[in-house]
């Protein structure tokens, strides 16, 4: 077991891995992960797909045998990525037990087209829910201003989600909202609270990106606008899962929403590579990474402790003084939404793509 993803577990983070593919389930990588590096759940998204299934002999099989049996191409994306999510979610089934169902996660997005339309959302959501029918699976839906029905929906059915896309303070707090609104609704329905999770995806090193292409290269403001961000999250978590109306539904065996730092792979080079780890250690949170992320940590990450706490006034400085450099907060967070859209729809299109070619040659 690595010290350094030890130290990072042990002061109360999550260590997901932001990745999944059939050579990773098949070949015995992904149960060496959670056995060599504290790995305790994993987040796919259409991008991740796209990538396996165009580099991936082993969905040939697979693929042979949906053509063979009539099936179009959404069946047979369908069909093969939620089979990747069931070996995924078995894997990882001794963590979700020996977590109490905490940990051991693995997360299914809903296809990207739905993400400005609730109903159609809800709809989807089930039907993953449904095929996969794994208890430790994460269904997730993007924070959509749209979407947030669609939250409070599949929670109250007793249905676990990963919320994606969250860029800002505001929109977080929706989220929460629609969250809670939905365990209300599940327990006025009398379901068992206990066995509803949900994680809240919010996004770290793309504020950066955005930010710091404004700002000019010796700007001492650079690097700090995605931390600001995401301890300013933490602050908001912490104020609303303890206000009384959270607490009267922990007593009835509710969990709470956990962040969930995620695009936490550094795209500067001028930055530390372990950054958005090692600079937002606090517990009870996720860090979903990339490999290439989880292994620097390993490598060289220094795990100094609690680094959110004590950090918000300085945090809302950053976030001021960006304002005064003429980078409006609200502005970058509506981009952001609607760049990670976009950039979902691409994957998924050449998901579909992928697929389509694969299936005429099978």
């Amino acid at each position: 077991m690595n010290d350094r993803l030890k130290a990072l577990a042990d002061a109360g983070v999550s260590i997901w891995l932001d990745d999944l593919s059939r050579e990773r389930i098949e070949s015995g990588n992904l149960a060496e992960l959670v056995t060599q590096s504290n790995v305790v759940g994993v987040t796919t998204n259409p991008s991740i797909f796209a990538s396996a299934l165009s580099k991936g002999e082993k969905y040939e099989p697979q693929v042979k045998e949906l053509k063979a049996a009539g099936a179009d191409v959404d069946t047979t994306v369908f069909e093969l990525t939620t089979t990747d999510v069931q070996n995924g979610c078995d894997i990882m089934m001794p963590v979700f037990e020996a977590s109490g169902g905490v940990d051991g996660r693995v997360s299914i997005e809903v296809d990207p087209g739905a993400a400005r339309d609730s109903d159609r959302t809800v709809d989807l959501a089930n039907k993953l829910w449904e095929r996969v029918a794994r208890p430790n699976l994460l269904i997730k839906i993007p924070a959509t201003e749209e979407c947030l029905p669609a939250i409070t929906a599949t929670i109250a059915e007793g249905i676990s989600v990963n919320v994606t896309l969250i860029f800002s303070l505001e929109r977080y707090r929706k989220v929460m909202d629609a969250y809670i609104t939905g365990l209300e609704k599940a327990d006025a329905a009398g379901r068992d609270l206990s066995t509803i999770h949900s994680v809240a995806s919010f996004f770290v090193s793309r504020v950066d990106t955005e930010v710091d292409r404004r700002l000019p290269e010796d700007s001492p403001l650079r690097g700090t606008a995605a931390l600001a961000n995401a301890r300013l999250a933490y602050e908001a978590y912490e104020d609303v899962f303890g206000s009384d109306r959270f607490k009267a539904l922990e007593t009835k065996g509710a969990n709470a929403q956990r962040p969930l730092w995620a695009s936490t792979g550094v795209k500067d080079p001028n930055l530390p590579d372990t950054l958005y780890v090692t600079e937002l250690v606090v517990a009870n949170t996720v860090n979903t990474m990339p490999e290439k992320t989880l292994q620097a940590v390993a490598d060289h990450g220094e795990i100094i402790g609690d680094r959110v706490h004590g950090t918000y006034e300085e945090s809302r400085d950053a976030i001021a003084a960006l304002e005064r450099e003429g980078i409006a907060y609200d502005e970058v967070v509506r981009i952001l939404e609607d760049e990670g859209l976009d950039k979902f729809e691409v994957s998924w299109k050449e998901l579909l793509e992928t697929v389509s070619t694969e299936l005429d040659k099978a």
